[in-house]
C-alpha cells in the first residue's frame, strides 16, 4: 500500500516523554548532555505520504515541531488518545487553517475526543468569535480502519496503565506510543512489520508505561524488520542504550527520519 508513493517516510518530531529531556531543573548526566539525541521534545511523528503530511499527536512543542522540521501543511491528524503531551498543541494548527483555506480533519477515539471537545471548547462552541480558532473536522474511530490521503490506518488499542491507548498500523508500519500491554487481539494485527515504533520509557518497571526490556519481548515476539524506541525518559543516555540494543533495534530521536515503502527498497 505505501509502496504507491514515490517518497514516504516516517519523521520523529519528539520522542521524549511528558516533561521532555532536558526535564525543568533537572541536572543528570542525561539532561545535560552534549548529544543532541538526549534533547527530547515531546512525543509525535509525521508521516510523509508523497505531498500529504498526516501527524500523529499535537504536542505541547507542536509549534516549535512545525519550525524547526520545516512543515508546511497538514492533511490530517491522528490522536493516540488525550494526555496533555499529545493534545496541547492543537491550537498551533491554526497556521495551517490559513494557508490551506480549509478545514483539517481530525481522528480519535470517542474516550479521547470527549476530552479533546473539553479542553478545547473555544475550537468546537459555534458561537462567533472574533478571535481565530482551528477549523477541524472531526471524526470518531473505533476499531474499523479508516482511509487518510489514499492510506489505510488500523487502530491498534492498547492498555496504557488503567487507560486505553491507540497506535496505527498503516501497511507494514505501526506507531504505538504510551502503552503497558499490547493485548493478544491487538498482537495479532501487528504481524509482518517491516517498522514498528514502541513505547520504552526507562529500565525500571513503570505503571503505565512499556520498559526497554519489555519492547525488547515484544519485538522479540513480533519480529520486525526495524524496531525504534520512543516516549524516553532522561533515565536513558541515548548512546549507551542503543550501542547494547539487538540488531534492527534502535532508539528513536528527534529529527530521525525513516524511509518507507517504495522509498525503503531503493
Amino acid at each position: 500500500m505505501l509502496a504507491q508513493f514515490e517518497h514516504a517516510s516516517i519523521l520523529v518530531l519528539g520522542s521524549g516523554t511528558s516533561v521532555g529531556v532536558p526535564m525543568i531543573g533537572c541536572k543528570c548526566k542525561v539532561c545535560t548532555s552534549n548529544d543532541k539525541r538526549d534533547k527530547r521534545l515531546r512525543p509525535s511523528v509525521l508521516l510523509r505520504l508523497g505531498d500529504a503530511r498526516v501527524l500523529i499527536d499535537t504536542s505541547p512543542d507542536f509549534r516549535y515541531q512545525a519550525l524547526h522540521f520545516g512543515i508546511e501543511r497538514i492533511d490530517a491528524i491522528l490522536y493516540t488518545h488525550s494526555h496533555a503531551d499529545h493534545i496541547l498543541g492543537l491550537d498551533d494548527v491554526r497556521p495551517f487553517n490559513f494557508m490551506q483555506k480549509q478545514e483539517i480533519p481530525i481522528f480519535a477515539s470517542a474516550e479521547a475526543w470527549d476530552v479533546i471537545e473539553r479542553t478545547f471548547r473555544y475550537v468546537f462552541d459555534s458561537a462567533p468569535t472574533e478571535s481565530s480558532r482551528p477549523r477541524l473536522k472531526p471524526n470518531l474511530f473505533e476499531q474499523e480502519p479508516f482511509c487518510v490521503a489514499g492510506v489505510e490506518f488500523q487502530p491498534i488499542r492498547m492498555a496504557h496503565g488503567r487507560g486505553t491507548v491507540h497506535g496505527f498500523r498503516f501497511g507494514d508500519c505501526a506507531y504505538l506510543t504510551d502503552h503497558s500491554e499490547i493485548p493478544g487481539e491487538s498482537i495479532e494485527k501487528l504481524r509482518g512489520l517491516d517498522v514498528v515504533f514502541l513505547d520504552a520509557l526507562r529500565h525500571n518497571p513503570h505503571p503505565t508505561h512499556s520498559t526497554v526490556e519489555e519492547s525488547l519481548r515484544t519485538v522479540e515476539f513480533l519480529k520486525p524488520r526495524r524496531a525504534y524506541f520512543t516516549h524516553i525518559s532522561h533515565d536513558l543516555l541515548h548512546a549507551a542504550v542503543e550501542e547494547r540494543l539487538p540488531a534492527g533495534v534502535h532508539m528513536a530521536y528527534d529529527g530521525l527520519e525513516i524511509p518507507i515503502g517504495r522509498a525503503d527498497q531503493k
